[in-house]
This record gives structure tokens, C-alpha cells and sequence, in this order.
């Protein structure tokens, strides 16, 4: 059920932009022990001046390959996420040649009254979802 907004410069290749989602969707699941269909990824492509992203001083040298991932979603832990973003981060850098600190990742939350999958129900309500 979560739902990611990935954020980058343009000009990466097809390739390349499913080989981030298909990395993401995988820690995902395995993090948060979600089911393997419950897949939500949109991705938005910035040109180079539309996107500004520094380091709030923590001394990160960012590159165009900057990826950043927002994820709205139920509640997790504290164990859930730091599990996230260290995997996240460790897949990224093998499987995508994406440095660690070119990728930053901010998490909203929200409860199960908040979603409709479709037909006009809230599925976590009506039981259709658990």
C-alpha cells in the first residue's frame, strides 16, 4: 500500500528508471512485509533547475544521478524503516550505480481510512483489505 514518488533529473534511460523501481519495490516488500502486488510508483522528472537538492550541512556531494523517494504510507516502525533505508540505499549502490549520497528519502504517514483502491470504497474499512 505504500505509494512512492520518485523524483530526478530527466534523461535517464527506460532501462535505468525500471531497474530503480523494480530495486525500490523489492526492499519495499521485503522491509515492510508487504504483499508483492501492492506496487504504487510514479515517477516525476525534473529538468536540472527545477530540482534543489543540498544537504541540510551534513557535507554530501550530490551528482545528477540525486534520486529522491517519497513514500506516503501506514505507520512503520522505527526497526521497519532503518531497515529501509540502509537496504534501500546498499541495493541502489550495487544494482544502480546510485551513491548513497545521491539518495534521500522522506516518509508521510497515514492510516488505512485515508486510501480507495477503486470503485469508490475505502477497501481497510469495508474489510475488503486487512
Amino acid at each position: 500500500m505504500p505509494l512512492l514518488k520518485f523524483h530526478l533529473l530527466e534523461g535517464r534511460s527506460e532501462e535505468d528508471v525500471k531497474r530503480i523501481l523494480d530495486v525500490t519495490h523489492e526492499i519495499t516488500v521485503d522491509a515492510f512485509e508487504v504483499p508483492q502486488r501492492d506496487r504504487y510508483q510514479v515517477v516525476h522528472e525534473h529538468k536540472k533547475y527545477q530540482m534543489i537538492m543540498e544537504d541540510t550541512g551534513l557535507g554530501f556531494d550530490r551528482t545528477e544521478d540525486f534520486l529522491l523517494i517519497h513514500m506516503i504510507s501506514r505507520k512503520r516502525t522505527q526497526k521497519q524503516l532503518t531497515k529501509f533505508y540502509e537496504n534501500l540505499a546498499e541495493a541502489l549502490e550495487k544494482k544502480c550505480s546510485i551513491s548513497p549520497s545521491d539518495l534521500m528519502v522522506s516518509i508521510s504517514s497515514n492510516a488505512d481510512e485515508h486510501w480507495s483502491f477503486g470503485g469508490g470504497k475505502a477497501q481497510f474499512l469495508t474489510g475488503e483489505l486487512s
